[in-house]
């Protein structure tokens, strides 16, 4: 069983940013964020595997990178020029069993899921 436990949601003006970390309890191939509006369906928006791969969300592509520290076990979103319609509920995921970042965002397939962190882009 992998914990996940994520931090750095909060408020933010639009074109400002915020840095969103989640930290595991322990071994996991992919990592990623997803994110959920209200009444909207959950998105992906950037995974990241152990062997460097990674992918983002047309939606947020040249302004959100997605890291990691393996010695922590820790991944990172950074999200600049944040817009309004990113206001969502932001989970972190991970999963131990090997398959491509893409298919982990079009399934959305993890094992494990964070509680989610609140991100708000006022106008």
């Amino acid at each position: 069983q992998v914990e996940l436990v994520e931090s750095g949601g909060g408020s933010v003006q639009a074109g400002g940013r915020l840095r969103l970390s989640c930290a595991a309890s322990g071994f996991t191939w992919c990592m990623a964020w997803f994110r959920q509006a209200p009444g909207k369906e959950r998105e992906g928006v950037a995974a990241i595997a152990n062997d460097g791969s990674y992918r983002y969300a047309d939606s947020v592509k040249g302004r959100f990178t997605i890291s990691q520290d393996n010695a922590k076990s820790t991944v990172y979103l950074q999200m600049n020029s944040l817009k309004p319609e990113d206001t969502a509920v932001y989970y972190c995921a991970a999963d131990t069993r090997g398959y491509t970042v893409s298919w982990y965002l079009g399934s959305q397939a993890f094992e494990y899921w964070g509680q989610g962190t609140q991100v708000t882009v006022s106008s």
